[in-house]
């Protein structure tokens, strides 16, 4: 049985549509491009973040470094917002986040 994240997340993706949450004490806007499992099986997506704040710093938008690969328990105040959803540079690489992808955005 999937989470209420795993739901929202999937939502997103089907949608195109942008996203809001607060993930280890930082507000982050983030756009989902990937949702499915880690190799332990939890819940894991891989999201382009282009607004809010991080630990490691956001750099501008547009840069390859603001890729996040986040754990769906760890997510709180998950939302769908109202902003342009735009991919992230370099998505078409291989990604290593999700181990078992269940969905990702089409193109």
């Amino acid at each position: 049985m999937n989470s209420p994240a795993y739901h929202l997340i999937q939502e997103a993706i089907l949608g195109k549509k942008c996203m809001e949450a607060t993930y280890k004490g930082y507000s982050r806007k983030m756009h989902p491009h990937t949702l499915g499992t880690n190799r332990d099986g939890g819940e894991q997506a891989l999201f382009y973040q282009y607004g809010g704040q991080s630990s490691s710093g956001l750099k501008p938008i547009g840069s390859p470094q603001n890729w996040r690969c986040l754990r769906l328990d760890e997510l709180s105040d998950l939302k769908i917002i109202l902003d342009t959803w735009q991919s992230g540079p370099n998505h078409s690489s291989a990604q290593t986040c999700v181990a078992n992808v269940d969905i990702e955005v089409s193109y």
